[in-house]
């Protein structure tokens, strides 16, 4: 080896402050700056590697998920190979987004940073900006300056409600608000620009790379927003004569396949079922393709009609299942023979004008509706899931949705009943875990006490997130950690120490240190747990975890 070639590695190595493991199935990159940061980026997004999902940058780290353990060991050892001094070479366009500089934290920026009103215009407007990452939500850029004359804190009471639209500087950077969200950077201004949109080739305005121009305007400028009415449902369903209706939606109905992976970059969490074995199990049953779309709902209540003859599987909750003709009144069916009861874990026949009932759970807390042929309709970034954070997909069923249902691929046939076991409601639920990426916030004691003891699964969880109650955690370091791309499993802890476990509408980027990141095989039993039942955590290293194989890209 030259003395060229010596010092040409021993920078790249300089460059890569360390690799820790996320979980089974990701890695979280350590880079001592913004450059290295983005030529790690750039040069997994230009050539992507075996079983690579997703890189999500950040100020300092990225994170690399993929779709096997194996995966996410060989790209660890591409990742020290790499020369991370290398110049960036992005292929990047130039945005020019018009703004109204009247946001309600402009005198105070004024004032954080020594200029007057006209002189943070002048800042904001004289640089060119690049995008360096995107997080937060769908269409959310980090932009950073030329210069650090706009560096102002975040707000110390961060506001509920940011407008969409909203233009905003946190600490080095400036951002637009795709939507409106809570958020804690200083508002300085608006623009009626569309920073995500699903009708565009490319949804996201401004993509990581990119550079912008912001233009200082005098109109006023305003953001539209376009919602779907759902009025004249019932008239729809009348209509109709193909697919199925739904009577009752129950608590919180959905339309899910197995999600969106691939599109964290842009702030897009991968969503899809929360119990992914349960939706494939469905489909297998129905004789459909395991990533084929259908209804996921939580504690029972749906009913759905049948406007034509139709095969179906519930898998996931224990649930009673009763049909009868849609006609029949409340109380009838004691006196009829017409009403019948079907299995779960197994194929059944919903006849034209037959009605299903999903009752409420035994066991288990969400249920899976599969559909011979799988449930039509458009498809956002390449999947049919409703993301509950974003926004992005269908909307949650309301009663008279009328679902239609995709032809049956030739061939196909309908499977064997299938079950597993579900959660003992008795019992703690153990999920085992890889401590880290961030376990070094805590002390030896903490993690123990994390390990050791049963958490509760509170009313507040939801498709985010498991909301853990117990005896608080408490960190071994101060200060906040900089937001840092995030997994499904994932176990962040907040300030007030009650743990939250990560699911599918998990945000992509997240600013607390997680613990530990619960192994994917143990996720599926994370989806259904009720409020009220506890968990406890198994500490695994990544040697100690059974082989499994490689998914599918919507895995």
């Amino acid at each position: 080896m030259t003395a060229q070639q010596h010092e040409a590695q021993t920078a790249a190595h300089a460059a890569l402050t360390g690799i820790r493991p996320a979980g089974d199935r990701a890695i979280l990159v350590e880079l001592p700056s913004l450059d290295a940061v983005l030529s790690l980026q750039a040069q997994l997004t230009a050539h992507p590697q075996p079983g690579q999902v997703d890189v999500i940058a950040a100020a300092s780290t990225v994170l690399i998920t993929t779709d096997s353990p194996q995966a996410a060991q060989a790209l660890a050892a591409h990742v020290r190979s790499l020369d991370l001094e290398a110049p960036t070479e992005t292929a990047g366009t130039l945005v020019t987004i018009d703004v109204v500089y009247d946001g309600e934290d402009l005198d105070e920026v004024a004032t954080l940073t020594g200029l007057d009103r006209g002189g943070v215009v002048a800042a904001h407007t004289g640089q060119l900006w690049t995008a360096a990452f995107a997080g937060f939500a769908p269409g959310f850029a980090y932009l950073t300056g030329q210069d650090s004359s706009l560096e102002v804190p975040r707000r110390r009471s961060p506001r509920t409600a940011v407008p969409a639209g909203a233009v905003a500087l946190g600490g080095a950077y400036s951002a637009v608000y795709p939507r409106q969200s809570p958020g804690g950077w200083q508002l300085i201004g608006r623009t009626d620009a569309a920073m995500w949109d699903l009708g565009r080739e490319s949804p996201a305005l401004v993509r990581p790379g990119d550079t912008v121009r912001f233009n200082a305007v005098r109109a006023q400028a305003t953001v539209t927003h376009h919602q779907q009415s759902n009025a004249g449902a019932a008239s729809k369903e009348a209509q109709a004569t193909e697919g199925l209706a739904v009577r009752k939606p129950g608590l919180q109905s959905t339309i899910q396949d197995l999600g969106r992976p691939g599109y964290a970059s842009l702030g897009v969490s991968s969503a899809g079922a929360m119990d992914r074995g349960a939706l494939r199990r469905a489909n297998r049953l129905v004789g459909n393709g395991e990533g084929d779309a259908g209804i996921e709902l939580l504690f029972g209540g749906l009913e759905l009609v049948a406007l034509s003859d139709q095969v179906l599987a519930v898998t996931g909750a224990a649930v009673p299942l009763e049909i009868m003709p849609d006609g029949l009144r409340a109380g009838e069916e004691r006196r009829t023979t017409a009403v019948r009861h079907a299995a779960c874990d197994a194929p059944f026949a919903l006849l034209a004008g037959e009605r299903l009932t999903v009752g409420t759970p035994t066991a288990g807390l969400r249920s899976y509706v599969g559909v011979r042929g799988g449930l039509g309709g458009p498809e956002a970034l390449g999947s049919r899931s409703t993301d509950t954070m974003s926004g992005i997909g269908p909307e949650p069923l309301q009663a008279g949705t009328v679902l239609p249902v995709r032809t049956p691929k030739p061939g196909s046939i309908v499977g064997h009943p299938e079950a597993l076991p579900l959660p003992d409601r008795n019992e703690a639920t153990v999920l085992r875990v890889v401590p880290g990426p961030r376990e070094d916030w805590f002390s030896g004691e903490t993690l123990q006490d994390f390990l050791t003891q049963e958490w509760t699964v509170t009313p507040q969880s939801n498709r985010i997130g498991l909301r853990l109650n117990g005896h608080a955690l408490t960190r071994s370091r101060d200060g906040e950690l900089a937001s840092e791309g995030t997994v499904r499993g994932a176990v962040q802890v907040p300030p007030e120490g009650q743990p939250v476990l990560f699911l599918s509408d998990h945000p992509v980027t997240g600013g607390y240190p997680v613990i530990a990141v619960v192994v994917h095989a143990d996720l599926d039993k994370a989806a259904q747990l009720p409020p009220g039942t506890t968990v406890r955590f198994a500490a695994m290293l990544p040697a100690e975890l059974p082989e499994t194989p490689k998914e599918s890209p919507h895995a």
